[in-house]
C-alpha cells in the first residue's frame, strides 16, 4: 500500500525549512530509537501513541506531514492512520532515515535537540556568565549573599536539587527574581540538570537587565555531581506571590526584551481571525503556572509552562513554520518565552489586552483524541474476580516506568506498535486492556481482536481506578513482551546515572554548534545582550 502515498525527498524538506514553510516531519519509532539519531526538526510521535498525541501536536488537517522510520515498517502504518484521521497531505520520507543520511542530511541524537543546540548558540554568542560547581559551593559556604534558582519543572527539582535551591521554573525567573533577591548585591545562580535551561534562564535575567550579578551553574546538577558534591532530595522551596513593584519592573523589562527580539502583538479579535482560517497552523499556549491555568484560562489555550515550551518546542509545536501565540495575564512570562521562540525562528506573537474576565475556562487541559465506538468495560472489582479464575490476561499499555513501579499482578506490558507488527500475545480466553486511565488502551482493542479472535474488554478507569479500589499491585519487569524502548533514558534525570554517561552528554552538548553549522537549516537568530 506504500505506493498510495507520495514521497518527499531530503531536498524537499530542506528547502521548506530554509523558506520557513510549514512542515511536520514525524519519526514514528519509539523514543529510544528516535534519540539514537534523527533530523534536527523531526518530531517524535510514536506509532504506539499516535492517536492520543497527533491531533494536538498537528492540529491542522491540511498541514503537510512527512512520516518516516528506519525500515521497521511503522511509517506506512502511521501514514494510513493519519489519512484515516483526516490528514490530507501525508507523504513518506524517501528512503526513510537512511535515505535522509544518504542524501547528506545531518542526524542529531538525544531529545529536544533544536532547543539544546539553540542554548549552546546563545551561550556562544552572548558569553553567558557561568560558574563551576566548586565556586558555587564555595559561595554557598561563605558569608556572601547568594540565591540559587532552579529553572526546571518542580518534579525534577524535587528529585534532586542544589543545597538551598529554590524552584523557579524558567519563565518565572524574570517575574520572581526581584522578590527572591531584593538586594542588588545578592549573587543569583541559575541551575538545571545540564546546560540548556541554566543558560536560557541566566541569559533571560541578563537580557531583562536585573542589577544582580547572575551566573549559570556550569553543567547543572550533572556538574555538581561530577565535582563530587552532594545534592538535596525531596525539597519543596518555591517562589511566593510577586510584589507590585517587582511586577511593574518585570513587565517593563520583559516587554522591552520581546520587542528587541521581534515578537509580534495581537488582540483577541486577531486571534479569533487566525483560528477561523485553514491556511496556517496556529498554536495557542498559556505559559503560566499550572494552578493559575486551572483556576481560569482562555478557552482553547493549551497549558505549557513557558520554560518547558522553550525547552521542548518540538513536542508542543510539532509543525515547524506554524504561528505561535502566547498568553499570560501578567505578560512577563509570555514576553520572555516569546523572545526566545522568536530567536529560534518561530513566527510568535503575544496576546495583548487580555485579562481575567476573558479566562472563562477552568480545570486542567484535556487532549483532543479521535472518537471511538462504545467498548465493553469491566470494573476493577470484577476484573479481580476474573483473574482468580485464570483465563484472563491483562495487557498494560502504560509507560514502562509506570509498569515497573506498580502494575496489576500478572499483567503483561507492551506498546501498541507491537500489535501493528503482528506480535505474539500470551494465550488467554479473554483480554483486558489498561493503562493509566485506559485512554490509550482503548485504541488497542481492535488490533487485539484481530490478532487473537478473543473478547477484549477495557478496564474502566485504568490502573488509577484499580489502585483507588485498594486492589493489590506488584512491581518489577514481571512480563515484558518487548524491550523498554518507549522512553529514552536521559543522562540528566534521576540519581543513578553513571559519571561516564553524564560526561558523554555534556560532551555532546558542547558539539551541537558544529552540528548546527553542518545542518544549515536552523534559522536561529540570537539577540546579543552581554553583561555590562
Amino acid at each position: 500500500m506504500a505506493d498510495t502515498f507520495t514521497t518527499r525527498r531530503y531536498q524537499d524538506i530542506r528547502q521548506a525549512l530554509l523558506q520557513r514553510q510549514e512542515l511536520a516531519l514525524l519519526d514514528v519509532r519509539e523514543e529510544t530509537q528516535y534519540a539514537e539519531g534523527h533530523p534536527l526538526f523531526a518530531v517524535n510521535v510514536a506509532l504506539s501513541k499516535l492517536e492520543i498525541e497527533v491531533l494536538n501536536r498537528i492540529p491542522r488537517l491540511t498541514a503537510p506531514v512527512t512520516v518516516y522510520d528506519n525500515g521497521e515498517g511503522l511509517a506506512i502504518i502511521a501514514a494510513e492512520r493519519l489519512s484515516a484521521l483526516g490528514y490530507q497531505d501525508v507523504a513518506l520520507l524517501e528512503g526513510g532515515l537512511q535515505g535522509w543520511l544518504d542524501a547528506g542530511g545531518e542526524l542529531f541524537i538525544d531529545v529536544n535537540s533544536p532547543s539544546k543546540a539553540f542554548g549552546e548558540l546563545v551561550e556562544s554568542r552572548n558569553h553567558t556568565p557561568s560558574l563551576p560547581a566548586e565556586e558555587v559551593n564555595a559561595l554557598l559556604q561563605s558569608d556572601e549573599s547568594v540565591v540559587v534558582l532552579d529553572s526546571r519543572r518542580f518534579d525534577e527539582y524535587q528529585t534532586m536539587s542544589i543545597p538551598g535551591g529554590i524552584s523557579v521554573p524558567g519563565a518565572e525567573l524574570v517575574l520572581r527574581v526581584r522578590d527572591l533577591a531584593p538586594s542588588p548585591e545578592t549573587k543569583v545562580i541559575v541551575n538545571c540538570a545540564g546546560r540548556t535551561r541554566s543558560i536560557i534562564g541566566t541569559q533571560s535575567l541578563v537580557n531583562a537587565g536585573i542589577r544582580n550579578p547572575v551566573y549559570a551553574l556550569r553543567n547543572g546538577t550533572i556538574g555538581w555531581t561530577l565535582a563530587g558534591l552532594e545534592l538535596e532530595h525531596g525539597q519543596n522551596r518555591r517562589y511566593g506571590e510577586v510584589s507590585e513593584t517587582a511586577l511593574i519592573q518585570a513587565a517593563r523589562s520583559a516587554r522591552d526584551v520581546a520587542d528587541k527580539a521581534g515578537v509580534k502583538r495581537i488582540t483577541l479579535a486577531d486571534l479569533h481571525s487566525l483560528q477561523q482560517q485553514d491556511r496556517r497552523t496556529v498554536y495557542l499556549f498559556d505559559v503560566r503556572d499550572g494552578e493559575e491555568y486551572a483556576a481560569g484560562h482562555l478557552p482553547g489555550a493549551r497549558h505549557v509552562p513557558g520554560g518547558q515550551l522553550v525547552q521542548e518546542t518540538d513536542h508542543y509545536a510539532s509543525v515547524r513554520g506554524a504561528k505561535v501565540v502566547l498568553v499570560d495575564d501578567k505578560g512577563v512570562r509570555a514576553n520572555m518565552s516569546a523572545s526566545w521562540l522568536a530567536q529560534m525562528g518561530w513566527d510568535v506573537a503575544v496576546l495583548d489586552a487580555v485579562g481575567p474576565e476573558e479566562f472563562t475556562a477552568t480545570g486542567n487541559w484535556s487532549p483532543a483524541v479521535p472518537p471511538l465506538a462504545p467498548q465493553p468495560e469491566v470494573e476493577p472489582i470484577q476484573l479481580a474476580e476474573w483473574l482468580k479464575e485464570g483465563r484472563t490476561q491483562v495487557l498494560d499499555f502504560t509507560t514502562s516506568a509506570n509498569y515497573v513501579a506498580a502494575h496489576i499482578p500478572g499483567a503483561a506490558w507492551l506498546q501498541r506498535a507491537l500489535l501493528s507488527l503482528n506480535g505474539t500475545l500470551p494465550a488467554a480466553e479473554r483480554y483486558v486492556v489498561t493503562c493509566g486511565s485506559s485512554m490509550l488502551a482503548r485504541y488497542a482493542v481492535a488490533d487485539i481482536e484481530r490478532l487473537t479472535g478473543k473478547p477484549v474488554v477495557v478496564l474502566k478507569g485504568g490502573n488509577t481506578a484499580w489502585k483507588a479500589a485498594g486492589l493489590p499491585v506488584e512491581q518489577g519487569e514481571a512480563l515484558l513482551l518487548q524491550p523498554r524502548s518507549d522512553r529514552y533514558r536521559r543522562p540528566y534525570e534521576g540519581t543513578d546515572n553513571s559519571a561516564e554517561a553524564m560526561q558523554a552528554y555534556l560532551d555532546w552538548e558542547f558539539g551541537l554548534i558544529a552540528q548546527l553549522d553542518r545542518d544549515g537549516t536552523h534559522g536561529f537568530s540570537v539577540v546579543t545582550q552581554k553583561v555590562a
